[in-house]
């Protein structure tokens, strides 16, 4: 009788002691609690049976791994689901071949036969300015426009 009493003890003990853990919610809110004390921002958590998952964006891996470690820390924490995802880089703008550009350009034109034609490149636009013999003006911005340029600001003036 002892036995039997002392073995239902045992197993109401124990549904008592699970029943008593921290429920989800609890846990969402204690690793949330966590995350903004260790200065993790930008993450939301979602806990089901005990285990967290981790989404939203963050500022670069070492944040994402910070939130991870700090939600493991949480005790009823059993597992961690990180999804995560961190800010692309910054893409760094090429140097501009504007420099390049004018050199080509004016080369060409010479070559052209278009003297007195003044080229200047900002950004990919070229800015055509000066005076060019009447007859080789269409040849001249021909020439401009073979360039692959984005746009052109013609201010070329026909001579006689």
């Amino acid at each position: 009788m002892k036995i039997k009493f002392l073995s239902i003890l045992v197993v109401a003990t124990a549904i008592f002691a699970a029943a008593c853990g921290k429920s989800d919610a609890d846990l969402q809110k204690a690793v949330q609690d966590k995350l903004t004390a260790d200065g993790v921002t930008g993450v939301t958590v979602a806990v089901s049976g005990g285990v967290a998952t981790l989404t939203g964006e963050v500022k670069d891996i070492t944040v994402k791994n910070k939130a991870g470690d700090s939600a493991k820390a949480v005790e009823g924490i059993t597992s961690v689901t990180n999804n995560l995802t961190t800010k692309p880089l910054p893409v760094a703008t090429p140097a501009a071949a504007d420099p390049a550009l004018t050199g080509k350009i004016t080369e060409d034109l010479k070559k052209a036969g278009c003297t007195g034609a003044s080229v200047s490149v900002v950004g990919g636009k070229v800015t055509v300015t000066g005076e060019v013999p009447s007859a080789k003006y269409a040849e001249c911005i021909q020439v401009i426009q073979q360039s692959g340029i984005t746009g052109i600001d013609n201010q070329l003036k026909r001579g006689s």
